[in-house]
């Protein structure tokens, strides 16, 4: 998919979000990226092994969360999501597949910006 047409499905998910849920939402980018850092390959290191296959990192919520903020924190830039838009196509057959994980994605790396941890997530 062409990365015009994946962040247009992004901001059609934000704008989607209920209104109630949107106005807490206060000073975060999204960010869209082809894959972590960590996942790209360079010169003169193995590739992964196809036989070990590992979770993909999807999106990842980068900042401070919103229950550990506080009015004697320097801001240091807007917090952040990051969607990994290789590593989401990898995952999805088809562009309703992509939306929906985008979404699911993003409601996720919501969660930890409101200052929820994996398992509450989980649970949720």
């Amino acid at each position: 998919m062409e990365r015009e047409r994946f962040v247009e499905i992004v901001a059609e998910v934000l704008d989607a979000l209920p209104k109630r849920f949107r106005r807490r939402i206060d000073n975060v980018a999204v960010l869209v990226e082809d894959m972590p850092a960590e996942q790209r390959p360079r010169p003169g290191r193995p590739h992964a092994n196809p036989s070990r296959p590992r979770q993909l990192l999807l999106g990842v919520f980068v900042g401070v969360p919103a229950t550990r903020k506080s009015v004697f924190n320097l801001p240091a830039g807007p917090d952040h999501i990051i969607l990994y838009q290789k590593n989401i196509e990898a995952v999805c057959r088809d562009e309703r597949e992509i939306r929906h994980q985008i979404r699911q994605t993003v409601m996720h790396e919501l969660g930890h910006y409101f200052g929820m941890t994996e398992d509450q997530l989980r649970d949720v």
